[in-house]
């Protein structure tokens, strides 16, 4: 599916990103345009995590533009950070699905907490997502009942349920066998080629090499935006 290469869901330029008083990343530009699946790769305590919480409004962006999803993340104010959250699907490496009640009810907590209230919309969209994850008989199902690959399936389903213009996955596959991992990344493939821009954090660079993609480096307090080299 081809998309227009300006239709950006994230515009980031001369940014600065820092960890509360800690400057991590310095002079930051990139862009991502919809539907595009990008690996973020670096050492851990290079970045990474700080730049997604600056994406989705948990740290501010103290200097700098950014553009996410239609907001401008530059002094954004506090009542317009939910809406710029309804429209980005995040993802964690523990996959955090509320553990006292079933998937469907997860699910429901989502949608009820971002103003859905239509019960035949709601009962559909649960259907849906659960199948675009293959786990469409897994509603009445408890977490712990659930294999690990499975539960992160769960919480792709989750972050899908509001139609989001761009996940963001934070080391999504780093508690999983490879097997499983690599059933996860092709689902994430596959949300890109159907229109959703996907960035990923992973420290498996076997990924890069069987799913090429474009890459972003975090380095030396630098995002250096690079194809991964064999």
């Amino acid at each position: 599916m081809g998309f227009l290469f300006d239709d950006h869901v994230i515009e980031i330029s001369n940014a600065s990103i820092y960890q509360e008083d800690h400057l991590v990343l310095s002079d930051v530009n990139f862009k991502i345009s919809k539907g595009e699946f990008v690996y973020i790769i670096g050492k851990t305590g290079s970045g990474k995590s700080s730049l997604f919480k600056t994406m989705y409004a948990d740290i501010p962006l103290q200097s700098g533009n950014a553009e996410v999803v239609g907001f401008k993340l530059y002094k954004i104010s506090k009542s317009k950070i939910p809406y710029l959250r309804r429209k980005l699907g995040i993802i964690f490496q523990d996959f955090q699905l509320l553990t006292d009640r079933n998937i469907t009810e997860n699910l429901l907590f989502v949608l009820k907490a971002t103003g859905w209230k239509d019960g035949g919309k709601i009962k559909k969209r649960i259907s849906e997502v659960l199948m675009k994850v293959g786990l469409s008989s897994s509603g009445n199902k408890f977490p712990f009942q659930l294999s690990g690959g499975e539960q992160q399936r769960i919480s792709i389903a989750r972050a899908l349920l509001n139609e989001p213009k761009l996940i963001i996955a934070d080391e999504p596959t780093g508690n999983l066998d490879p097997e499983v991992a690599e059933e996860i990344l092709k689902i994430f493939i596959d949300i890109s080629n159907n229109g959703t821009a996907v960035l990923m954090a992973t420290h498996n660079h076997q990924f890069l090499n069987q799913y090429p993609a474009r890459v972003l480096k975090t380095e030396n307090g630098k995002l250096i935006d690079t194809k991964f080299e064999n």
